[in-house]
Formats: structure tokens, C-alpha cells, sequence
């Protein structure tokens, strides 16, 4: 089976963090912190508005899932769709 890696704009951590989030079948896994400049982009505002909020738990429970079925895609070696949208560091 091949998986699938998504991002989005999303507000984490009770809406103090604008953060790009990545998934793996739609199930986040990790984030980036944006630059700053980020917040004051409209577009990317709007996307994370739409978005749904993210807090510190919801990341902890969805990634140990991962790990649990070994499909953390930073841990374990998948069949990716599109392993080029994997986080660099």
C-alpha cells in the first residue's frame, strides 16, 4: 500500500502557533514552526483558519497511533507516494 504525505497551514498549541502540518493519510505527524513573515500573509491565514486546531495531545495521540501500527513515516520505512514532501530536518 502506498501512503500519502499532506501539509497545511494550521493554528496549534490553543491558536498561539502558526505552523505547517504534515499528515500521513490525512493522520499529522510533525510540524514546522513558519517564519514570521507568515503571520501576516492573508492567503495563508485564510488557509489556516479553515483548518482544524491542533493542541500539543491531538499531535501526541495521532503520532503514537502512527508508531503503533508502524506507520510513522519519520521512523519507519514506507512506500511513499511523495516522499520529496517529507520535513528536510
Amino acid at each position: 500500500m502506498k501512503y500519502e504525505i499532506q501539509t497545511s497551514y494550521c493554528w496549534y498549541n490553543s491558536g498561539e502557533q502558526l505552523v505547517l502540518m504534515y499528515y500521513i493519510n490525512h493522520v499529522p505527524f510533525t510540524f514546522d514552526d513558519v517564519p514570521e513573515s507568515y503571520w501576516y500573509d492573508p492567503e495563508v491565514l485564510e488557509a489556516a483558519d479553515k483548518e482544524k486546531r491542533y493542541e500539543p495531545e491531538d499531535l501526541y495521540r495521532a503520532s503514537f497511533y502512527l508508531i503503533d501500527e508502524e506507520c510513522h513515516p519519520m521512523m519507519f520505512e514506507l512506500d511513499l507516494v511523495n516522499p520529496e514532501m517529507l520535513p528536510q530536518d
